[in-house]
């Protein structure tokens, strides 16, 4: 089993900075990527970033030039760390685990874009 804890959500100004951490627990050694969605109020989730095991790295449109993701797979954690933040940002985002047995999901951290 593997559960997944995001946090590090919050208001910030729009041209602010989040991290956003995320801790893996379980059976940590079947994870094939790592990955962050969010989902806008009276959206769909959407894909953000992921990472996966051994490196390759993948972000969405949005979020090229502004947005990180950087994890280690030993120890169980992933990262998004957000720049130049828009009001269009606020979402609930959301830490993706893909491991063999299957996908995991987080409980989502509120990330509010707004002066």
């Amino acid at each position: 089993q593997v559960q997944v804890v995001e946090s590090g959500g919050g208001l910030v100004q729009p041209g602010g900075s989040l991290r956003l951490p995320c801790a893996v627990s379980g059976s940590i050694s079947s994870i094939n990527a790592m990955a962050w969605y969010r989902q806008a109020p009276g959206k769909l989730r959407e894909f953000v970033a992921v990472i996966r095991s051994g490196g390759p790295r993948s972000y969405t449109e949005s979020a090229k030039g502004r947005s990180t993701i950087s994890g280690d797979y030993a120890k169980g954690t992933v990262y998004l760390q957000m720049n130049s933040l828009k009001p269009e940002d606020t979402a609930v985002y959301y830490c993706n685990i893909v491991t063999s047995r299957g996908p995991y999901w987080g409980q989502g951290t509120q990330v509010t874009v707004s002066s």
